[in-house]
């Protein structure tokens, strides 16, 4: 599965200023309950269930959203910003798959 984590945040931002992150993961997120119109076979339960941020190698938030989690989660979160460095947000789901992405801010 070919998925592209998106994240938007400033590119700039003065120290200890919260700024607000919010990212975006095209997921299916099937929960189980739903059959291939082909085959009326039921679809595996496959759904994103951890989302981590770090900053600079620092944990900033971790989430673990459950099955009700709507296809293409989007999750927001407010960072303090402490220094000039790299926010990196890791989405895992059900088959094991890892999706990453990262952006950086700079101090103004």
């Amino acid at each position: 599965m070919a998925i592209k984590p998106r994240i938007k945040l400033p590119k700039t931002a003065a120290i200890d200023e919260v700024v607000t992150v919010k990212t975006l993961l095209t997921h299916r997120m099937e929960s189980g309950r739903r059959r291939d119109p082909d085959t009326d076979e039921i679809i595996p339960r496959m759904i994103v269930h951890t989302f981590e941020a770090t900053f600079n190698g620092r944990p900033v938030v971790t989430f673990k959203p459950e099955g009700a989690v709507s296809e293409n989660p989007y999750f927001a979160f407010s960072l303090k910003v402490p220094e000039a460095g790299e926010l990196t947000c890791v989405w895992t789901d059900d088959e094991g798959e890892v999706f990453e992405g990262s952006k950086s801010i700079e101090i103004a």
